[in-house]
């Protein structure tokens, strides 16, 4: 009889696990090898609505275990709800990788299979909305992450990257499905995937980066440009946001220029500005395989588009008054300087004013359908 309640405590063990905060480690065969990945299930998963599922993929020589530790990711998850996976590159040269072209070419790992497997076996086994699958990673991973926005665009709704590019080879054969949110983080002084050069071999710089999706996506040709503020004084480094607003679907395409930063996670080592695992997440949950989630209901209100957002007093302590040049309630959404959603309030011609009084001294963006205007609250 004990031994009978054993092995019946063992086989509900996972069921348990499934419902508390836990890291996986697990196996699938995939063309012929056996690979590994790593999941992490927030505590307030519960299997009763679908969540997001997010990749990180490490760097070269890097570890899935390292990576999952040591950005802070699952602090994010925890917050947000949704799933992280960390998926553990193969050898190639006796170094850990993801076979993106470059340095890499000559790599047979199908490490796109690999993450299609993964996909399919995580929504299988849990409640995954897979309108809502991104991915992002780190030099190696973040290349990686932008081939599976070219080649497996078809389950990944937005990207992120850090210290990452893409090599030539990925640039010449994208051909994504749809339009795809980008959002990189870059040191201007990583000397390992340089900023401004076509290193390592067979790559594009950052700018070519940056205009490959701004084109592809149809956005504004001109950034919304913002120094953003220099928390941290002595990390050597300061944080340019750059985004490209307005593209098709109500995509966009940001970047964070880290000046004189390194080859580096912001936020858990170098620049202390920004935190890349927080801007990421901020930024790819905005959409799903459709765009910008809310993208419909905006564009449905077609003359609020084409008119840019007005409001008045700016600076402010307390609140704004928007101008409405139109009849119906729409929604008002404010972001931190960072990205960050942090007020959404509806307005309307008899109710315009928005109350920020609760909003820490910073620089905000406020945006109404399509359109963003810069916001300083001041004390």
């Amino acid at each position: 009889m004990q031994k009978i309640t054993h092995i019946f405590l063992l086989l509900l063990l996972p069921l348990f696990q499934v419902e508390a905060q836990q890291t996986l480690r697990e196996t699938i065969l995939q063309g012929g090898i056996q690979r590994e990945y790593l999941v992490y299930i927030p505590e307030m998963y519960d299997g009763t609505s679908p969540v997001p599922l997010m990749f990180n993929f490490h760097g070269y020589g890097g570890s899935a275990i390292g990576h999952m530790n040591g950005t802070g990711m699952k602090s994010v998850a925890d917050t947000a709800g949704f799933i992280l996976v960390c998926p553990q590159g193969s050898l190639f040269s006796g170094s850990t990788h993801w076979s993106v072209g470059s340095w890499t070419n000559g790599s047979t790992a199908d490490d796109l299979g690999f993450t299609e497997a993964i996909i399919d076996t995580l929504a299988s086994t849990y409640t995954i909305d897979l309108n809502r699958v991104y991915s992002c990673g780190y030099s190696n991973g973040g290349y990686f992450s932008f081939e599976l926005a070219c080649q497996l665009s078809h389950r990944i709704a937005a990207i992120g990257s850090v210290g990452g590019k893409m090599s030539s080879e990925t640039y010449n054969t994208c051909s994504p499905t749809h339009p795809t949110p980008v959002v990189s983080i870059h040191g201007t002084a990583d000397n390992v995937v340089t900023y401004y050069t076509s290193e390592p071999v067979n790559s594009k710089n950052v700018a070519e980066v940056n205009e490959f999706w701004r084109r592809y996506n149809n956005t504004d040709q001109e950034a919304i440009v913002e120094s953003l503020p220099n928390l941290n004084t002595a990390d050597g480094s300061t944080v340019e946001y750059q985004v490209y607003s307005n593209g098709d679907k109500c995509t966009s395409v940001a970047h964070y220029k880290v000046i004189g930063g390194g080859h580096d996670w912001p936020g858990v080592w170098g620049n202390q500005d920004i935190d890349a695992s927080s801007v990421i997440w901020s930024f790819v949950s905005q959409y799903n395989l459709n765009g910008l989630i809310t993208c419909n209901t905006l564009t449905s209100h077609a003359n609020i588009l084409s008119k840019p957002v007005s409001f008045f007093p700016n600076p402010t302590s307390d609140f704004f008054t928007l101008s409405l040049d139109f009849d119906h309630e729409v929604s008002c959404h404010i972001y931190s300087s960072i990205g960050a959603l942090v007020l959404s309030q509806k307005v309307s011609p008899t109710d315009p004013i928005v109350d920020v009084s609760e909003l820490p001294a910073n620089v905000y963006y406020v945006t109404v359908g399509r359109h963003t205007k810069k916001l300083i609250k001041r004390n």
